[in-house]
C-alpha cells in the first residue's frame, strides 16, 4: 500500500510549486531524503526518492520561477547527483553565530519567558561562543525548567538559573566541527566547480 508513496509526495511537492511559483521549495535535512546512492543495501525505497527528486529537478516541465534550497548538517552524504550543474550546485556555509546573532537568538527564545531584571541577555551572548542556534534554544528551555523545579510557582527565571543550566551545556560548535565543515565546503565546492566547467565546455564544444 506504501510503495511509491515518497516518490509521488516528491512528484506533488514540485507540481504544486511550478502551479504557484513564483515560489521557493525548502528541503530541510535533505540528506535524508536524498543519501547517497548505495548506501543501505537491501532497500530501493531511498534510492528511488533520490532518483525522482533528480528528475523533478531536471523535469521536461520549466521550473522557471522556482527555488530550491535544502539544508543539510551533512552535506558529505548528500548523492553526488544532485551537487551537479543546474541541480544543487551552490554551497553556502552558514557559519557559527557571532556575539550580536546569538544575542538575537537568545531575545527570539526568551521573548515569551518571564525574565528577572537581573538577566542579562547580552552577557549570555557573550559567554555561549560555540553555541548554535539549537543549543541556545536548549539552554533556555533547561533555565526555564530549573526555575520550575525550584519552585512551580515561580513568576519569573533568575540569572542563577541559567547559570545552573550554563554549568552542565555544552556549544557544539567546537573548533574542530567548524573546521570540519570548512573542509567539507572546500572539497565540494571545488568539485561543483569543476563539474560546472565540464558542462560549459561539453556544451560549447
Amino acid at each position: 500500500k506504501w510503495v511509491g508513496e515518497s516518490e509521488k509526495a516528491v512528484r506533488e511537492l514540485f507540481k504544486k510549486a511550478r502551479q504557484v511559483a513564483p515560489t521557493i521549495v525548502f528541503l530541510d535535512e535533505i540528506d535524508s531524503i536524498a543519501p547517497r546512492r548505495g548506501t543501505f543495501e537491501g532497500s530501493h525505497v531511498t534510492e528511488s526518492v533520490v532518483n525522482q527528486l533528480l528528475t523533478s529537478i531536471d523535469g521536461l516541465e520549466s521550473m522557471e520561477g522556482v527555488v530550491v534550497i535544502g539544508a543539510t548538517n551533512r552535506p558529505d552524504i548528500i548523492d553526488p547527483g544532485l551537487l551537479r550543474p543546474g541541480r544543487f550546485d551552490r554551497l553556502l556555509l552558514i557559519p557559527a553565530p557571532d556575539s550580536v546573532s546569538r544575542l538575537d537568538i537568545f531575545k527570539i527564545h526568551t521573548k515569551d519567558m518571564p525574565l528577572a531584571k537581573e538577566v542579562s541577555l547580552d552577557e549570555l551572548a557573550e559567554k555561549t561562543v560555540g553555541f548554535s542556534g539549537a543549543d541556545i534554544d536548549a539552554l533556555c528551555r533547561e533555565a526555564a525548567m530549573i526555575a520550575l523545579r525550584d519552585d512551580i510557582a515561580t513568576k519569573e527565571v533568575r540569572r542563577v538559573h541559567f547559570e545552573r543550566a550554563m554549568a552542565e551545556a555544552r556549544g557544539s560548535l567546537t573548533d574542530e566541527v567548524i573546521k570540519y565543515y570548512k573542509k567539507v565546503k572546500e572539497d565540494m565546492g571545488s568539485s561543483i566547480a569543476k563539474k560546472d566547467k565540464k558542462e560549459r565546455d561539453i556544451q560549447y564544444m
